[in-house]
């Protein structure tokens, strides 16, 4: 036994030393976030429902309306021509690609999209496109043309994505590189040709992360973009994705409406958020978008009456604003996707809610997206099971938040100095101080928002 301890030892004295392991921080990333990113807020606009017109022309009048509410990034759904193969509806869907690099001439031509890129730049808006790598039309040239580029069934016939009822578009095959030189070089042709700030990315997840990477090193040398990944998933944000769609944000929350259960599955949210995601990634949250009005219903009968907190919440929590055209004004029913059907465009009653949030998040330092922004800092509460209260930023500049995310009304004390000082509310004005012995009525579903005084 003292033989075999002593050439065991004899051995671990001569093996070489393992070199550390490398690590890197969650806040390093490659991508570069454009500064004019740093306290965007995004506004999706669908063209062919924005306007009774449903046109370039008569969409680029409004672009003053969107750059006076402080939007920053107006994103686009798909352009481009829509395939007539299949077509679903009299209009089919805009995710049904014909033609990659040329304009739908139902919402205008060419010189009248040009137009409205150049407006929106005038105003200080930034233009995404909605882009569409992962599958097109049927009647794209490009299955002539290039059939070996598609994905196919066991019979050799085009196929839609696995999995889905996409009966109208055919799915392509990245292994494929002539396909992705193509499809780069077209996210590249809107950039050069037009403008084009950078682009919302759709079922980004469907098509390889290693596409994504080479793409936007492309596109950065023409000007920095931004771009948004239509998927939830961390690692998009290393190399590629600027931002993701922060689905597990609307789910917690809808789950909280619908169960009434509390401020549990949006905590849940957050923490996690904090502890496996970069800093720099920015996460879209949304009360509406395109799909979820589509398909789903209209935000307000959806939150019911916790609609306006859960708009508050998307703000002045961590994670990357948007507000779904129409939204603004009150727009109360679904829009049918594969047909002409315009917003009934009235005064609603949130769009000076929007406005006042869109101020503040671009007032406070702390409320920034990514990497700008600053951390949650929960606030224990004597009602935490229903009551989600939290900081962000540095003391003397914090913004301090309390959200009551139940049908209970309650009234709140609070349990450490985390939030104390001086404060104003950011929707009155009224002047709040913090000391230790305050308590705070907070109705069903009510909402507080505080900024630092020094």
């Amino acid at each position: 036994m003292r033989l075999a301890l002593a050439l065991l030892a004899s051995a671990c004295a001569a093996a070489p030393a393992l070199a550390a392991p490398g690590y890197t921080p969650r806040d390093i990333v490659e991508v570069r976030n454009a500064g004019w990113t740093r306290d965007a807020v995004l506004y999706q606009l669908n063209t062919r429902q924005f306007t009774p017109e449903g046109t370039f022309r008569a969409a680029q009048k409004q672009l003053p309306r969107l750059a006076a509410m402080g939007v920053d990034i107006v994103w686009l759904m798909p352009i481009h021509p829509i395939g007539e193969a299949n077509r679903k509806g009299s209009l089919g869907s805009p995710y049904a690609v014909r033609d990659y690099r040329a304009v739908n001439p139902e919402l205008g031509t060419e010189a009248e999209f040009r137009a409205f890129v150049d407006e929106a730049h005038r105003l200080g808006l930034k233009v995404i496109l909605d882009w569409v790598a992962n599958h097109s039309a049927h009647d794209n040239p490009l299955t002539v043309s290039h059939p070996e580029w598609y994905t196919r069934t066991p019979e050799g016939a085009l196929m839609s994505p696995q999995g889905t009822d996409w009966s109208d578009v055919a799915d392509f095959d990245y292994s494929q590189p002539g396909l992705r030189r193509y499809m780069t070089e077209s996210l590249a042709y809107w950039v050069r040709e037009y403008g084009i700030d950078g682009f919302r990315c759709d079922v980004a997840g469907y098509v390889p992360t290693d596409f994504w990477e080479t793409a936007r090193a492309e596109l950065d040398k023409l000007r920095p973009v931004f771009t948004l990944a239509e998927w939830e998933q961390r690692d998009l944000h290393a190399h590629a994705f600027d931002a993701t769609y922060g689905w597990g944000w609307k789910e917690a929350m809808q789950r909280l409406v619908k169960s009434g259960e509390g401020a549990g599955p949006i905590r849940g949210y957050y923490a996690g958020q904090s502890e496996t995601w970069p800093r720099a990634a920015m996460r879209m949250v949304y009360t509406e978008n395109h799909d979820q009005n589509s398909w789903d219903g209209v935000a307000a009968e959806i939150y019911g009456p916790a609609y306006e907190a859960a708009i508050a919440l998307s703000f002045v929590g961590s994670g990357l604003p948007l507000i779904y055209n129409g939204q603004e004004a009150d727009n109360d029913r679904q829009l049918k996707f594969f047909e002409r059907d315009p917003i009934a465009w009235k005064e609603g009653r949130y769009d000076d809610l929007f406005r006042r949030l869109i101020a503040l998040k671009t007032a406070q330092a702390a409320l920034h997206n990514g990497r700008f922004g600053a951390a949650m800092i929960e606030v224990p509460t004597s009602q935490s099971a229903d009551v989600y209260a939290f900081t962000r930023g540095e003391k003397g500049a914090r913004v301090f938040s309390v959200f009551n995310l139940s049908p209970r009304p309650h009234a709140v004390t609070f349990e450490h100095a985390r939030h104390h000082g001086s404060y104003t509310d950011a929707l009155t004005g009224a002047p709040v101080r913090f000391a230790g012995d305050e308590s705070l009525d907070l109705p069903a579903w009510g909402y507080r928002i505080y900024t630092e005084t020094k």
